[in-house]
């Protein structure tokens, strides 16, 4: 991807070398099996927790070191991303929609941060909180991509910035809170599927914003688009159930297949158009 040397965002909010320090009860035996399932199933384990109570007590933040000075290069690349996605939502929302996008702000954090959607660790990997309308992403996650999910390269990690940054653009648009307040209402597995719906389709407007940051910047190199679909397949819940547990379970799916994932972020990168990522809508993903 090219983008050293261009515009850095400035709502970016570095917690890196800080220690969240939480006094109250210690996790048990089963809030410790809740964050293994969590992790496995793809879902939120700070969520869990607090539905459970595992979640208690008074928190501050401690900073206990300075940032690794080897990641700068990589901080500077998720502030220029979140420019990117700064100025073609910002495009994308007056002339689709006619009206104004409201910024997110970024926090960058190692180990573990506090957010209102809960506690988490790094090993949640990177996540949207709506009550703050902030994303939560550990520059680890980039070592991640390479290692664990066989996904090198910097436009994975453009990617999953753009797919964070999607669920912000639902969140505006109403859809997040749509989804959440069906919580409890229907079955668990009817409840996935609508989180499968909300997944790829924020894997849509992650396409949609390399669609128009490529046609106002010109941002793409060679292999990056390969590049991306090779991540969002690695992130896909058969791929991960199949890689952690040798099987899979359908109905518990969160995120959608790699197919489903790798299709929809395609679609997103041809259209540019937020009328053809309706994924509820759709009778098929």
């Amino acid at each position: 991807m090219k983008w050293q040397g261009r515009k850095r965002s400035s709502n970016v909010e570095d917690r890196r070398g800080r220690t969240t320090r939480r006094t109250g009860r210690n996790l048990g035996l089963g809030s410790i099996v809740i964050v293994i399932l969590a992790l496995l199933f793809g879902a939120d384990p700070a969520a869990l927790l607090n539905l459970v109570g595992g979640d208690t007590g008074p928190v501050t933040n401690v900073q206990t070191s300075e940032p690794d000075p080897s990641e700068a290069p990589l901080k500077e690349f998720v502030d220029v991303v979140l420019q990117d996605t700064e100025d073609v939502w910002h495009k994308v929302f007056r002339e689709q929609l006619g009206r104004e996008y409201v910024e997110p702000t970024l926090v960058v954090f190692d180990e573990q941060v506090q957010s209102v959607c809960g506690y988490a660790s790094a090993a949640s990997g990177p996540f949207y909180c709506p009550g703050d309308s902030k994303v939560y992403i550990d520059l680890d996650f980039y070592r991640q991509l390479n290692s664990f999910f066989k996904a090198p390269g910097d436009f994975p990690m453009a990617y999953v910035i753009a797919h964070e940054v999607g669920h912000h653009v639902q969140n505006l648009l109403g859809i997040s809170g749509e989804v959440a307040r069906q919580r409890g209402r229907i079955s668990q597995e009817e409840y996935n599927q609508l989180s499968v719906r909300l997944e790829l389709q924020a894997d849509f407007l992650a396409g949609v914003w390399v669609h128009h940051a490529e046609k106002m910047k010109q941002i793409l190199e060679a292999g990056d688009i390969e590049e991306a679909l090779r991540a969002a397949s690695a992130i896909g819940d058969d791929h991960i159930q199949k890689r952690t547990r040798g099987y899979v379970v359908p109905e518990s799916f969160t995120h959608g297949t790699s197919e489903q994932r790798m299709r929809w972020l395609t679609k997103g990168i041809r259209s540019g158009n937020l009328n053809d990522g309706d994924t509820f809508g759709s009778s098929s993903l």
